[in-house]
Parts: C-alpha cells; structure tokens; sequence
C-alpha cells in the first residue's frame, strides 16, 4: 500500500471523529509490518484526560487483532496542516515501532504529502 492511499484512509476515518469539545476531528490509518492497514479517529469526554487520540485508537485496533509492529503512519486533520503525534501518541507509537526501531509517520501539508521518522519526531526516546 503506497502512502496515498494511507492517507486516503486516514482522511476519510476524520470524517468519523468525535469532537464536540475541541472541534477538531483528526484520522489516522497504520501500515503494520504485515501489510494490513487499521484505522482510528479521535473521540473526546468531557473528563478530558480520558479523550483518546486517533493514532491510539488505531494501535489498539490493530493491537487486538494481533498486528503489534507498526511500519507507518498517516495522520490528517481538516483543521491543520502537518498534523504530527502529540507527545503521548509519539511514545505510544514509539513501543509499536517495526524491528528497525522506527516507522515513517506521514502528514498532509496543502496537497502534498510529508513524511518524518519518529526518530525525528521523538528523539532520545524511552524504551525498556
């Protein structure tokens, strides 16, 4: 899968977010080292730490149907250009990384796509 349509997928899985706070939908789509692709919107609470972003909704997603290293990431907002991980989602997707210890993460910026490491993204990063 090329990463067009990653972020195909990811755009259309904004379309389902849940943002009544914020207003602002975000969709991922993960390419995982075994070619299947999961997607995850964000959903907000109004106990906001209990707010789940998208990145972490389709890691769990693919978690639960045994995909447990992730390759790549397309992340997209409607609201933002270059709508990169927030810092939790950066260590979060940091745990997921495929075996060379890193995964490309992909973001819209205009109508072009951006492609980061998450080394760049989360230098230093913490690991056991």
């Amino acid at each position: 899968m090329n990463y067009e349509e990653l972020m195909h997928k990811a755009i259309e899985a904004s379309k389902q977010a849940y943002c009544p706070y914020s207003k602002f939908p975000v969709g991922a789509c993960i390419l995982t080292e075994s070619g299947n692709t999961y997607i995850g919107c964000n959903y907000e609470n109004s106990s906001f730490g209990m707010t789940i972003c998208a990145e972490r909704n389709a890691i769990g997603t693919a978690i639960v149907n045994g995909d447990k290293k992730v390759k790549a990431v397309a992340i997209y907002s409607p609201n933002q250009d270059n709508c990169t991980p927030c810092g939790a989602c950066r260590q979060v997707l940091h745990e997921f990384c495929n075996y060379d210890n890193d995964m490309d993460i992909i973001v819209k910026i205009g109508n072009e796509l951006k492609v980061y490491t998450l080394a760049e993204l989360l230098p230093e990063s913490f690991s056991l």
